[in-house]
């Protein structure tokens, strides 16, 4: 059997190491599966899914210059299917910004009065943000002032 990328065939898994399993393959080649290429699942130790002689279904995935063959088990088996969650569209983020006025039809606006509420909305939000850093930050209070009061 000629084995090329994307070939399934059954192998021996023939020896466990900690970061994977080499497959003893048709026409006497030998694989490796690597730990991540086992199970969709997180695998904290190989042993606990693989045993030494267990019959196993594989994919090649890679074979290198030098001959060695990559496999996938877990690209052998059908993946579990979840179900689709119906996603909400999200309007963009600060989408009443470009919009402009919603009551407004955006077909009546020129560029020009979108271009004015763009920067009247912006006004006011960079307002809106410089209280509330003056908040954050004591209401204008600042240390140098109080050093004078000190000296």
């Amino acid at each position: 059997m000629q084995l090329e990328i994307g070939t399934i065939c059954d192998g021996k898994v023939s020896g466990i190491t900690n970061f994977g399993a080499f497959v003893s393959l048709p026409g006497g080649k030998t694989g490796m599966v690597h730990i991540s290429e086992v199970s969709n699942k997180f695998i904290k130790d190989i042993r606990e899914v693989l045993t030494e002689n267990q019959e196993v279904k594989v994919k090649v995935i890679s074979i290198s210059e030098e001959g060695k063959i990559s496999l996938s088990i877990k690209q052998t088996e059908k993946q579990e299917e979840r179900p689709e969650r119906p996603r909400k569209p999200r309007p963009p983020r600060n989408a009443d910004v470009w919009q402009g006025n919603k009551s407004e039809p955006k077909e009546n606006m020129s560029f020009e009065d979108m271009m004015a509420k763009f920067k009247q909305v912006s006004d006011e939000k960079m307002t809106d943000l410089k209280r509330s850093k003056e908040s954050k930050h004591g209401g204008g209070f600042s240390r140098g002032a109080r050093k004078g009061q000190n000296g």
